[in-house]
């Protein structure tokens, strides 16, 4: 760049590359610049009434030079000298100088003495940073500096010229057609477009010269034959000459300027109503969902069988697996975008968004935490119901087989205690009916403890509301009812067979008393009888006493016969004895098959523990490790934001790639459940845990980048350096002492003071930066006053939604509040004004001529009919309507 070029904080005077110093020493350079830097000061100047003939020497003297900045400025400068020494030609040249200096133009090897001296290359370089400062620099289209602001306003009016590609301010006009096409875009009347020739130069670029000086009062400030003679026009010619045609069209630009400016507000403010209709709608949802699903989860009657409560575990599990993850993403989204939605209002200088009444965040977080509290005690509830159904059923079949056992043995026994066998037995019936009925009361006295079983058993079932209790009470009833019966009848029947014992043995004592009595009456009567009533022919006594003892000793071996047939029925009871023990015997393997089995369970129960405890502290650990490292990445100051945002993308990728994991810790977690598993030493970690921790992490994961990407659109928009970003975070975290994320509003008071600001009663303003590390000394050395109404209103700014903490985001918000470039609802009804023709409302027709249809209608349908004296009708109040955008009233 040329020795004479200025430097400027702004962007319209960085310097640029292809500007080499060397070329600017080109005759044909020079020659073109001397052209268009007079024409253009001419152009100036004549309003006052002169002119300059040559550049580098009407200008020596200062008074031109002053003239044409008042002229151009429309202000006045100091009084100049009048002198013709030296001295007062410095002075005036100074003075203009000066001048431009205040105007925020950095002068960088530009002095007094060279143009005093007529230094060509020194004055063209001062005109050139007149040119860029005051005909150049204001020029902006969609936020871009001005050179490539003029150069885009350019490539739009010249688009729908298909043989027209501007892309510089040298090359791209040496055929002329470019000034043609913005002159017929403009005013198509004064060019036949469809004549020109793209290899017809000269004639293209004269045309558009002479239209340009006849029609639109613009000099003409190069000759057609430079520009096509030379290889490459010069850049600061072209450009000061297409910049007298944008400001001779300022007129119309003016009006377009003010329907982009309107355009934009709109489709900022659509958008954002599309965002808070989005927000209502899918908190709306969320919330319904939420209080469908809690009195579901409140539920808590119980089911009367295993099955159905285990069922209710399995619709449990599909909730936690199917249908609440989706509802977490839905949750973590929300926020995002009313995060989002916030950011974007606090750019475009709109008033923060309150949803509506029960629709916060906070609200949302209210009732989430309310779903998973009556989630937990629900998972509590339903375990505990298993067990307890676990136990009833336990209880239940063992009560069932002590009954029928107890049942079984009682089965008969009333009908044999009832028996009155007894009442014609003889009396060794009797002792043997008697030892008999001591063996039952022994048996009777054994069953005692049975019976106390079944009834405390049958008490445990009521106690954990067994589902039959009514059939088991009857049951339990029964059998008691019956044992108390039985324990009668034993008695009774012991008392009837004691009697008859006792009447026998006296029976006996008479009959053996009467029998040996009666043996020699017998033998007598038995021999009489023999005699009296028996046939035979004896002839001597010898003969008959010889009949009677073979008689006798047939009697006599009766008895011997009853014996045996009692020592039989004795062998039989004993048989009957053996076969009970031999059903007992039986018994025995069926048990050891039994605990076998148990064990082996219990065994496969034990696998699975361990199976799901060395995974659960693997991944349990594994997602606190990274929560860490999200937090880390989040608040660190190490490269830029999209350094930052590119790690924690890559960081979302290896979380998303770990779910396999944890499906598969649901799948052993679901055997464990339903192996009814309900405790694991092997872990801390429960398959909820897991849970809670994976869904936490993948909505940190998600917000934090959310939380960047906002940071990245705030650092644009408001022209933030990552210097100042690096010191508002070193702040940030500071006073973040528990690495929340999030200031308290005690902590947002003190990083405020550290970083200058003195929030007192009056407005706030920014102090200077100091040290965070002396932040307590600042507080005691400085007194600086932190008045409660100044930080409420700061706090009502940084954390709208009343949620008690201040995010990193709306932290950065403030802090960079001053710098934004933001439109404003005075601008908007300015915008208004020019396309209502300077009226104070705006018609129907002149939206729709002016706007595009969506936007047109948008506008229509909001604006409120205009009230004031003179009103016509179907005019519209666009000031309200401007105000209202910005949230100073109401839409």
């Amino acid at each position: 760049m040329d020795h004479y070029d200025s430097q400027q904080t702004n962007d319209y005077m960085q310097p640029e590359e292809d500007w080499d110093r060397d070329l600017l020493l080109d005759p044909a350079w020079e020659k073109q610049q001397r052209k268009t830097f007079t024409a253009w000061c001419n152009s100036h100047l004549r309003k006052a009434g002169t002119q300059i003939e040559n550049i580098e020497e009407d200008f020596r003297d200062g008074l031109k030079l002053m003239l044409l900045l008042e002229v151009i400025s429309g202000e006045r400068l100091a009084k100049p000298e009048r002198g013709k020494m030296r001295v007062h030609k410095i002075s005036n040249v100074n003075k203009a100088l000066d001048f431009i200096a205040s105007k925020g133009v950095k002068l960088v090897s530009i002095g007094a003495e060279e143009i005093v001296d007529g230094n060509v290359k020194m004055t063209l370089g001062m005109i050139w940073t007149i040119i860029l400062r005051f005909a150049i620099q204001d020029i902006s289209v969609e936020e871009t500096s001005a050179k490539e602001g003029l150069l885009l306003w350019c490539q739009r009016k010249t688009a729908p010229y298909k043989n027209v590609n501007i892309q510089n301010f040298h090359i791209s006009w040496k055929d002329g057609l470019g000034f043609c096409a913005l002159i017929h875009r403009h005013r198509p009347e004064l060019i036949d477009y469809g004549k020109l020739r793209k290899d017809d130069p000269l004639t293209n670029l004269n045309t558009a010269f002479d239209v340009a000086e006849k029609y639109l009062d613009i000099p003409k400030m190069l000759d057609a034959e430079d520009i096509v003679g030379t290889a490459r026009p010069d850049e600061k010619a072209i450009m000061t000459y297409v910049s007298s045609f944008y400001h001779a069209f300022s007129g119309a630009q003016k009006a377009e300027t003010a329907a982009n400016r309107i355009c934009k507000v709109l489709a900022v403010n659509q958008e954002n109503e599309q965002l808070m209709e989005d927000y209502e709608k899918l908190a709306s949802d969320l919330l319904e969902w939420i209080r469908r699903t809690i009195p579901w989860l409140e539920n808590r009657v119980p089911e009367n069988t295993m099955h159905a409560m285990q069922q209710k575990l399995e619709d449990f599990r599909d909730y936690r697996r199917l249908h609440k993850p989706p509802k977490v993403q839905e949750k973590c989204q929300l926020e995002i975008n009313f995060n989002t939605l916030q950011t974007k209002l606090r750019l475009s200088n709109r008033p923060a968004f309150m949803p509506s009444e029960g629709r916060m965040v906070s609200d949302i977080n209210n009732a989430w935490g309310c779903l998973e509290q009556a989630e937990k005690g629900y998972e509590e509830w339903l375990l505990n119901e298993i067990r307890r159904l676990e136990r009833l059923d336990h209880l239940a079949e063992k009560f069932r087989q002590k009954a029928s056992i107890h049942e079984a043995w009682t089965d008969g026994k009333e009908a044999m205690l009832r028996q009155k066998d007894y009442e014609t037995a003889t009396l060794s019936e009797i002792k043997a009916l008697l030892k008999k009925h001591e063996a039952f009361e022994s048996d009777l006295a054994a069953h005692q403890d049975r019976v106390e079983q079944i009834a405390a058993i049958a008490q445990e079932l009521n106690e954990l509301d067994y589902y039959d209790s009514p059939s088991v009470n009857a049951r339990c009833q029964k059998i008691c009812d019956q044992w108390d019966n039985l324990g009668a009848l034993t008695q009774k029947r012991r008392e009837a067979l004691e009697r008859t014992e006792k009447l026998l043995e006296t029976i006996d004592q008479l009959y053996l008393e009467y029998a040996k009595r009666a043996a020699p009456f017998n033998n007598w009567m038995e021999g009489a009888m023999e005699d009296l009533q028996d046939t035979f022919i004896v002839h001597t006594i010898e003969e008959i006493q010889g009949l009677t003892t073979a008689h006798e000793q047939f009697k006599a071996t009766l008895p011997d016969a009853d014996k045996e047939r009692l020592a039989i029925l004795g062998i039989h009871n004993e048989v009957s004895k053996i076969v009970q023990t031999y059903h007992v015997r039986q018994l025995v393997p069926r048990r050891d098959q039994a605990l076998t089995e148990e064990h082996a369970r219990q065994q496969h129960n034990e696998r699975l523990r361990k199976q799901f405890g060395a995974q659960a502290n693997v991944i349990g650990p594994w997602i606190q490790t990274k929560m860490e490292e999200i937090g880390r990445i989040s608040i660190e100051m190490h490269g830029t934001l999209e350094d930052q945002l590119s790690h924690l993308r890559q960081y979302e990728k290896s979380i998303v790639n770990y779910k396999p994991k944890i499906d598969q810790l649901e799948g052993d977690h679901q055997l464990i459940q339903e192996a009814l598993i309900f405790d694991n030493k092997h872990t801390n970690y429960t398959m909820e845990h897991i849970r809670v921790g994976w869904e936490q992490l993948l909505t940190t994961i998600a917000r934090t980048i959310n939380e960047v990407e906002n940071q990245i659109l705030t650092r644009d928009a408001k022209g933030i350096s990552q210097e100042q970003m690096n010191e508002f975070r070193a702040s940030f975290n500071h006073f973040d002492r528990d690495h929340s994320g999030t200031l308290g509003p005690e902590e947002f008071k003190a990083c405020l003071i550290s970083l200058g600001y003195d929030i007192g009663n009056d407005p706030q303003k920014k102090t200077g930066m100091m040290d965070t590390d002396d932040f307590r000394a600042c507080l005691i050395s400085m007194g600086y006053n932190m008045g409660e109404a100044e930080f409420a209103r700061i706090m009502s700014i940084v954390d709208p939604n009343r949620l008690g903490v201040v995010t990193f985001q709306a932290f950065i918000d403030f802090m960079s509040r001053e710098t934004a470039d933001t439109d404003t609802a005075d601008q908007v009804m300015a915008s208004f004004k020019i396309l209502a023709g300077d009226k104070n409302y705006i018609t129907v027709d002149e939206l729709r001529r002016e706007l595009p249809p969506d936007q047109a209608e948008y506008c229509i349908a909001r604006m409120a009919p205009y009230t004031g004296p003179d009103a016509v009708p179907g005019a519209l109040d666009y000031m309200s309507f401007s105000t209202a955008l910005y949230g100073e009233s109401d839409l």
